[in-house]
């Protein structure tokens, strides 16, 4: 509808000329009632939003609505399904989960996977070789050994020969994968703990759910895992901070403007306990079957999958900054490590990440 049109209409033009003839308020009352009955908006499209709690911690979902068909209330609901989906095949913490039944399953036995969790065991097979064994899905065992893990909580620091125990059932190696069969085996008693890839994947999964509603535009993070597609609706693009890895505060170390990419973020700043003295980090060396000492406090990945994202900055993590850099650069992957540096902390960039973000500035 155009008034153009309507002003070939004579119609048209008689109501038009009764409108002068009215007070200012009654014509504006007539306009916006004819306006509400025509079904013309010029609101444009708006940014909708969905919030809540999964996986023991919170999402947040933001979209754009413009051509969309479904409600809020809709597209909320379906966000929040793809989300549970995750959680009941993968958490630890349900032993009624798909991941729960296959570490109580008997070894070498084949145990029948759902698409998803071969999905994510795939991202972790291919992370744990290219990282050299950085990265672990099966260091579950030590995790809940040095007590971040649902299992126990110990009353003191692991013994070496716990320790030693411990890391003889840990090793990929230990797993076999069938992905086009959707299967997988173990040839000796592993706890398996899928956490480090399931919360980036649970964000592909709710982006791709909007994708199929048409979507153009969105932000989606879950625990501070995040991909982004398209922009607002004003035209900005999704600005994304990278939090400062200060114990005990919340700071904005650097922002970023992304557009059809995930983010991801792991660091030893927030899960951590101490004893003696000594600070033990919730990043597990699969490879020494110890808490991580180095000085990289935090890393943050870039990549279009979120999954990988989430997989690779744990094992940033576990490398520290000269490896993982090293690693980083050789993978043309995007990273950004954030180092201590006496009371600070200094950014080390690979080439991919200033690339994408034109960050640190020199």
């Amino acid at each position: 509808m155009t008034l153009v049109a309507d002003l070939k209409n004579q119609k048209t033009v008689q109501f038009i000329l009764h409108c002068f003839s009215l007070r200012p308020a009654a014509v504006l009352t007539l306009l916006l009632s004819v306006l509400v009955a025509a079904g013309c908006s010029f609101l444009g499209p708006e940014l909708q939003a969905s919030q809540g709690q999964i996986m023991g911690t919170w999402y947040h979902v933001k979209w754009s609505d413009e051509g969309l068909d479904a409600d809020t209330e809709e597209v909320s609901s379906g966000i929040l399904s793809k989300l549970q989906e995750v959680d009941l095949l993968m958490s630890t913490y349900k032993p009624e989960s798909e991941l729960s039944r296959f570490n109580q399953s008997e070894p070498d036995v084949w145990f029948a996977l759902s698409k998803p969790t071969t999905e994510v065991f795939d991202i972790a097979h291919e992370v744990s070789q290219k990282s050299g064994g950085a990265f672990d899905v099966t260091v579950g065992k030590l995790v809940n050994m040095w007590g971040f893990g649902p299992q126990y909580k110990p009353t003191q620091v692991p013994s070496d020969q716990d320790i030693a125990k411990a890391l003889s059932e840990v090793g990929f190696d230990v797993l076999e994968l069938d992905t086009a069969s959707q299967k997988i085996r173990k040839n000796t008693p592993v706890y398996v703990d899928l956490s480090a890839v399931a919360k980036g994947y649970a964000v592909d999964r709710v982006a791709l759910y909007l994708e199929s509603l048409g979507i153009k535009g969105y932000m989606v993070e879950v625990g501070g895992e995040v991909r982004t597609k398209g922009v607002k609706p004003d035209g900005s693009k999704w600005r994304i901070a990278v939090e400062s890895p200060v114990v005990g505060e919340r700071r904005v170390q650097d922002v970023l403007e992304l557009e059809d990419m995930g983010m991801a973020t792991s660091g030893d700043y927030r899960n951590f306990y101490e004893e003696g003295g000594i600070r033990y980090s919730h990043t597990i060396d699969p490879r020494t079957g110890r808490p991580i000492k180095h000085s990289l406090a935090s890393v943050t990945v870039l990549d279009p999958s979120v999954g990988y994202a989430d997989a690779w900055a744990t094992a940033m993590m576990v490398l520290g900054e000269e490896q993982g850099f090293e690693v980083a650069v050789k993978q043309n992957m995007a990273v950004l490590f954030l180092v201590k540096d006496g009371s600070g902390f200094k950014e080390l960039a690979t080439p991919g990440f200033k690339k994408l973000t034109g960050m640190p500035k020199e």
